[in-house]
């Protein structure tokens, strides 16, 4: 698993919280997409519903080709958002859902690297 920084390290950040570049991978029971996180050097894996993506990152639908290209085009954001969820509930699990895209603190491209 290569790691990838999630955004550079901030003043509020306690733990270093990291991506891979593992693929995504769909989770048609639950109409999530599913992505690797590394919160103090722990894997953990992380989720972003549908509803999510299609409200906030293109997909047109809850079939698994719209959601994984609506993933693959909101990466980044989808990386910074759940980095702050993170650091919000103590590395706890994160399914990322549409209301937190639209939530204060948790602005677009606030550092994130792909």
């Amino acid at each position: 698993m290569t790691a990838i920084p999630a955004r550079p390290a901030d003043e509020e950040s306690l733990m270093p919280i990291t991506f891979s570049d593992d693929e995504p991978v769909f989770d048609g029971t639950n109409l999530t997409v599913r992505f690797m996180a590394s919160v103090d050097g722990e894997a953990v894996v992380r989720a972003i519903t549908a509803e999510a993506l299609e409200d906030h990152f293109g997909a047109d639908s809850a079939l698994e080709s719209a959601l994984m290209a609506a993933f693959e085009k909101g990466r980044n954001r989808i990386r910074s958002v759940c980095a702050e969820a993170l650091d919000r509930n103590d590395g706890d699990g994160v399914v990322l859902h549409s209301g937190l895209f639209r939530v204060e603190g948790m602005e677009p491209d606030r550092g994130t690297t792909a």
